[in-house]
């Protein structure tokens, strides 16, 4: 058993616990934006292939305090390195943040903590010579109140990079937050999902991925399947029972944008996800607006003002959406923006507001059911 960490964008923690929980993990703690728990080597695949909101699987090395380098350097020596990687691995101390900690500098604690492992590793194969040229095994750390987190990465890339977006458009959402949004959505396979601002089809693709039980990490790699110090049969089974968990049933998404590029490469990430064939793309601006014939959650994250328009733009977009959209009638709403003046401009207040974070924007996702 090993103890575990998995970040998550601000906002998703309460998914995150649950597919922690249906992978196997136990003893969950959730904090701000992570949820540590404990795992064997399945969990780890289970959650590496099947977690929609995680953004990567990491090993917890140690947890001490690190007021000054010293504390850094004596704790880390202590770190069971070894129990991963062999005399001939690569250890990259990849990674770094320091928050609210009187060591602010990244790359002396990545130096510190690189001096620290290669002594350690260096003392437990009585050699002086580490060549790093096998297996990686990347080495993450977060300081934080002057307390270090140190972590293996069992990830690689990270979990939103889904094998499917080559491409986006201008300002695409983030897949782990569109999957985050489509649970919260609570959608089912019985029902029809609509986006009339789809850009490049994320939240749609993450919607049907959602529908039919398709776990994200299907089309993807992960550093540690390929570990000596794991078992490369077990992943392999995990991905067989993913597979076998796909549910073979007919469902319909809609999506419209008004650049028809940007549905010709909406079809393109449809495609490469294996869900096409669910999804209507259609080149429509919001004016054109019209509701399918079948009740429908709208699910959708409209322009916002920072990157690609002016505020009084934005404003029109979502006072056109109240015309078009209102009454909603059997269908459902969802929106996120990072505006807090979006029910008033839509002409009806939310039944429900979070705040989410869009990678470091803060937003909210306006609730209307």
């Amino acid at each position: 058993m090993y103890r575990l960490v998995c970040p998550c964008l601000f906002g998703l923690e309460k998914t995150l616990s649950f597919e922690i929980k249906r992978a196997g993990g136990e003893n969950i703690k959730v904090t701000d934006g992570r949820a540590f728990f404990d795992g064997d080597e399945r969990v780890i695949a289970k959650m590496n292939i099947t977690s929609s909101v995680a953004e990567r699987v990491q090993i917890v090395l140690g947890e001490f305090r690190a007021a000054a380098f010293d504390d850094i350097f004596e704790a880390v020596k202590k770190v069971p390195i070894e129990e991963f990687a062999g005399k001939d691995d690569a250890f990259p101390v990849a990674k770094g943040h320091s928050v609210g900690s009187r060591i602010t500098s990244i790359p002396a604690v990545q130096r510190t903590v690189k001096k620290a492992l290669v002594l350690r590793m260096s003392q437990k194969y009585r050699t002086d010579s580490l060549p790093e040229k096998g297996q990686v095994f990347p080495v993450h750390f977060l300081l934080q109140k002057d307390i270090m987190l140190l972590t293996l990465d069992a990830t690689g890339a990270s979990l939103h990079k889904r094998g499917y977006r080559a491409l986006s458009g201008e300002a695409p959402i983030r897949e782990t937050l569109a999957a985050g949004i489509a649970d919260i959505a609570h959608l089912r396979s019985t029902d029809t999902v609509c986006d009339p601002f789809c850009g490049s089809g994320t939240i749609l693709i993450e919607a049907a991925m959602k529908m039919l039980n398709i776990a994200p990490g299907l089309n993807r790699s992960f550093i540690s399947s390929e570990w000596h110090c794991f078992h490369r049969e077990i992943w392999q089974e995990e991905i067989t029972a993913a597979r076998e968990r796909i549910k073979k049933e007919e469902i319909l998404l809609y999506g419209y944008d008004n650049d028809p590029s940007i549905i010709r490469l909406a079809e393109e990430n449809a495609r490469k996800a294996g869900v096409d064939k669910y999804i209507r793309l259609e080149a429509r601006d919001i004016k054109d607006f019209g509701y399918p014939k079948e009740p429908c959650k709208i699910i959708t994250n409209p322009p916002y003002s920072q990157r690609m328009m002016t505020e009084e733009q934005v404003s029109e977009i979502y006072r056109t959406m109240g015309k078009r959209l209102l009454p909603l009638n059997e269908n459902s709403l969802y929106v996120i923006t990072s505006r807090e003046d979006f029910g008033e401009l839509f002409g009806k207040k939310a039944d429900k507001d979070r705040k989410l974070y869009n990678g470091m924007l803060k937003c909210r996702l306006y609730s209307y059911r």
